[in-house]
């Protein structure tokens, strides 16, 4: 792993957490409340895992691999949601989170 992976990797996180509260607050403002729930629960979750493996990656954590493992799934979990959705801000984390994802991957690996 390179110092460039890891920073783009952090970036990525940060970017994708960023991206996840932004869609769940929108999310909250929708006017059928109950067709977004998972996208509000999924995106709070993958905000959350995003954080963590970041700060795991900011300390050079021995657990890079571990968190880096779930907030991959996380992330994929969440673009899953998301995309089934038209909103703009739906569609914009979506993109954040298998961006995310696919550079949590490399630290996995």
């Amino acid at each position: 792993m390179t110092d460039s992976t890891l920073a783009a990797c952090i970036k990525a996180c940060l970017d994708c957490a960023a991206a996840c509260e932004t869609c769940a607050s929108a999310c909250l403002g929708e006017a059928n409340l109950d067709m977004m729930r998972d996208c509000v629960r999924l995106d709070r979750d993958c905000a959350d895992a995003c954080r963590l493996a970041a700060t795991f990656m900011q300390r050079n954590s021995d657990r890079i691999a571990e968190v880096c493992a779930l907030c991959l799934a996380t992330c994929r979990a969440c673009a899953a949601e998301c995309g089934k959705h038209k909103a703009d801000h739906c569609q914009a984390c979506a993109r954040a989170c298998e961006a995310c994802a696919d550079a949590c991957a490399a630290m996995a690996a």
